[in-house]
């Protein structure tokens, strides 16, 4: 089981000095949260300073919000740091739930699935080394991985697991560890019904926070503040207790989520750490061993 962390983004100060303690350590990942109104660092831009300050890990979007960008400087951007990481990139991709987000991006939250759509097909079409349009040329750099960088959908709705089949290479899936199963099989099944070769990746993602108290409080004070204050376009409105609630802060829970989506078919777990304690790092280690 390839085992990541998600970067905390409290202090972008630390973020290398985590991704490089992550890349000497026995984990496949290093992933970055996206949001527009709020503190966080740009993902794109963060990421290619973690891929230069690191040898092997890869780096992933976890998830990019696609429908807030200009779909063909965005397909330049990515093909970027795809071909300067050394193939590097997974680029995890969803719509995101806040309304804010998109009300700063001048972007009608009704029409985001439909906007994300067109967004895939001028970003495919970018990396193809297509002509963009009727009087415009190709648009470069090509990226390392012919098509483009390995993609990865965020959600959890029917829409969007049809998505992945049309578009992507797999499941990016944070819902609840019991939720993940019927979400996995569901994957498949779109999948084969797109006959599409192989199979999916499958990939869950689950919050946690290893260490003393302080830092486990920390961390719960963090991603409750993440949550809080926002208007959502369909998440109950407990949704920042639950979160908290669920968040895993002990070795045990920590090895028992590696073993339960292991049966369930995952290929990757993405333990997303919200506290800037790099000592977070060892202690995932340690409980991996």
């Amino acid at each position: 089981m390839n085992v990541g962390l998600g970067l905390p983004i409290g202090d972008p100060s630390v973020l290398l000095g985590w991704a490089r303690k992550a890349d000497a350590g026995p984990f496949s990942t290093v992933a970055l949260l996206d949001r527009l109104v709020y503190d966080n660092p740009e993902p794109l831009v963060t990421l290619a300073m973690v891929a230069g300050a690191t040898r092997r890990i890869r780096v992933q979007t976890e998830v990019l919000l696609a429908p807030l960008r200009q779909p063909a400087l965005m397909a330049k951007q990515v093909a970027t740091l795809d071909r300067l990481s050394g193939d590097r990139l997974t680029l995890g991709i969803g719509l995101g739930a806040r309304r804010d987000d998109y009300r700063a991006a001048g972007i009608d939250t009704h029409r985001r699935g439909a906007r994300l759509d067109e967004v895939m097909t001028h970003m495919r079409r970018v990396w193809s080394g297509e002509p963009y349009g009727e009087d415009i040329g190709p648009i470069g750099p090509a990226p390392a991985r012919r098509g483009g960088p390995e993609i990865l959908f965020g959600g959890f709705t029917p829409p969007a697991i049809q998505r992945i089949a049309r578009f992507g290479d797999g499941l990016l899936c944070a819902s609840p560890i019991d939720d993940m199963d019927g979400l996995f099989r569901a994957t498949e099944q779109a999948w084969r019904a797109a006959d599409r070769a192989g199979r999916p990746r499958l990939v869950a993602q689950l919050n946690a926070a290893l260490g003393p108290d302080r830092t486990v409080d920390d961390a719960r004070g963090r991603i409750r503040r993440y949550y809080s204050g926002a208007e959502y376009t369909e998440l109950p409105a407990d949704y920042p207790d639950l979160v908290v609630r669920r968040m895993l802060t002990t070795p045990g829970e920590i090895r028992a989520a590696v073993d339960r989506v292991t049966d369930i078919g995952a290929d990757e777990i993405i333990f997303y750490c919200w506290s800037t304690d790099t000592g977070q790092v060892d202690r995932f280690a340690d409980a991996l061993s």
